[in-house]
Parts: structure tokens; C-alpha cells; sequence
């Protein structure tokens, strides 16, 4: 799921090992502590970032059987559906519920709140997203972190409204700067800051800046923030206006083993970082490969 926040769950999948290795290492971890909700938590998210859907649920339904009211392991279940079979209808409801217990209840849900009103194009329930997040990144997945302002970037241009858009992704662009500038050989931070140059019709530069990300965290290194890094890339690629570029980068892919959610079924058919493709057949075709098949 898209997270809003680092915490240890996702320091399980990092490194230089595949995610099915980390999948192994996780059921085991399960089968010797079965009642370890974080373990419960973090290989149903693991198993989501596979395509292992039903898995994932299975995993969040015995992490809700230790925990019930958790808010974020119930949005984390809906939102499967969404990414799954580009259905928003479970995540809705669910925080429709959550939202229903009070205000401060939906901050550890957030996240998913913002993601599933962007998918249901509803700018009136992202900005109430954004407003329960605080200052908290707007999407967060594993290494990749987006920040707040970009998330106000992605509102404005779903309101039509390019000049509040510009102004919130460069507010974006120079509090990744200073990231970058702290960490300047951390290839996620860099890809980052490529897609929000892209934002900002700034091609050439977000493209070196995409590249130069993924020579530094390339998934011979670290499978799991190297393939998101290539996948952010062909977003910032498709926002740059290099189409063949972004569906060649889609294209190998999803060919290929796959980690993240935003090459999902309902990620690429629904969010609107893949906008820039609808109506390309070739784009068309892709998503059509990933439906779920029952």
C-alpha cells in the first residue's frame, strides 16, 4: 500500500534481495510468531507489491483479527482492491467508517484516503486528505517519498488550476532539492525530484535527473527501490512528453518482475500520474494485460 510515513515494517524490503525472497523470510517469520501484527502488516504489503492479492488479504484479515479498529491496516485492506481490480468501492466505504468515529481517527489512514480520491478524480475529498496529513509526505512507497506540496501540485491540476499547480510543485521541487543536496548519491531522492522537474516542463533535466537515479540504485543492487525507481522514471518520463520513452520503460517492466504498486492494475487504469498515455493504445493494451482475470 501507499504509505504516508517510514516506520520498521518497510526496512523488510530493502536491500539487495528480491521481494519473493523477502516473502520467504516474512512466512517464516509468521509461521514462528503468528500473532505479530508489524510481520502480519508488512508481508500482506509485500504480497500486494507481487500482484499476490488474495494473500494480502488473507495476511490483513489476521492482522485485523489481533487488532480490529487499527485504522491503517483496514484502509491498507480496501486499497488492495483498489490496485487489484481497480475497484474504490471497499477503500470508500472504509473510510467513509473510519471518518465516522471522529476526526483525529483518519490520520493513520490518511494516505490511503488521498490515493483513493485521486483515483475516484474527487478534488474535494483530496484536499480534505491532504488537510488530515498535515505536513506528512501526500504518498509514500518504500524508498519514494512524495511530499506534501506535490500532492497539492496534483489537486491543483485535477482543478485545472495551472498556476496554483506550479507554484505547489515548485514549493515541492525546492524542498527536494534539499534532500537531494544532503543525500546527493541516494538515487529514490533524485528520482523524485526528476518527476517533480517533470511537473514543471523542465524535460531535459528530469530526464538526466531519472537516469542519473537509477545508475545510483540500480536493481542489481536493490531489487525492490531499484525497480520502484525505474518505474517512477517512466512516470517522469510520460509528464515529460517522451511518451516512447515511458511506454518502452512500462512496456519492459511489466514484462519483467514486478515490485510497487503503480504498476498495478488499477494504479496504471485509475491514478493520474499515467495520464499523459490514456488513449495510446499501446498504454491501453498494457493495462488491459494486468485485469484480473476472475
Amino acid at each position: 500500500m501507499i504509505r504516508g510515513s517510514s516506520n520498521s515494517r518497510d526496512t523488510f524490503c530493502s536491500g539487495a534481495v528480491s521481494g519473493r525472497k523477502v516473502c520467504r523470510n516474512l512466512e517464516r517469520a509468521v509461521e514462528l510468531d503468528p500473532r505479530n501484527f508489524n510481520t502480519l502488516q508488512q508481508i500482506a504489503l509485500s504480497y500486494q507489491a507481487l500482484r499476490r492479492y488474495a494473500e494480502s488479504i488473507a495476511a490483513l484479515d489476521r492482522a485485523l483479527a489481533i487488532v480490529p479498529e487499527n485504522a491503517e491496516t483496514r484502509a491498507d485492506r480496501g486499497a488492495v482492491y483498489l490496485f487489484w481490480k481497480a475497484d474504490t468501492r471497499p477503500l470508500h466505504q472504509t473510510i467513509d467508517a473510519i471518518l465516522a468515529q471522529g476526526p483525529g481517527a483518519i490520520v493513520s489512514a490518511a494516505v490511503a484516503w488521498f490515493a483513493c480520491a485521486l483515483a475516484e478524480r474527487d478534488p474535494a475529498a483530496a484536499e480534505r486528505a491532504l488537510v488530515a496529513l498535515g505536513d506528512n509526505p501526500c504518498l509514500f512507497e518504500r524508498a519514494i517519498s512524495l511530499n506534501h506540496s506535490f500532492g497539492e501540485g496534483l489537486l491543483a491540476r485535477m482543478n485545472k488550476d495551472e498556476a496554483r499547480a506550479r507554484t505547489a510543485f515548485e514549493t515541492a521541487r525546492a524542498q527536494q532539492e534539499k534532500i537531494v543536496q544532503a543525500q546527493p548519491d541516494y538515487g529514490p531522492a533524485l528520482c523524485v525530484l526528476g518527476l517533480i522537474d517533470a511537473t514543471l516542463g523542465r524535460k531535459d533535466l528530469a530526464l538526466d535527473e531519472g537516469r542519473r537515479a537509477i545508475a545510483l540504485m540500480p536493481v542489481e543492487k536493490d531489487f525492490v527501490n531499484g525497480s520502484l525507481v525505474l518505474q517512477y522514471f517512466a512516470i517522469t518520463a510520460a509528464w515529460a512528453g517522451e511518451k516512447e520513452l515511458a511506454l518502452q520503460q512500462l512496456e519492459a517492466r511489466v514484462r519483467g518482475p514486478v515490485e510497487g504498486i503503480m504498476l498495478s492494475y488499477g494504479a496504471l487504469k485509475l491514478l493520474p500520474f499515467w495520464d499523459p498515455l490514456r488513449g495510446d493504445p499501446r498504454f491501453e493494451k498494457i493495462v488491459a494485460s494486468l485485469a484480473p482475470k476472475e
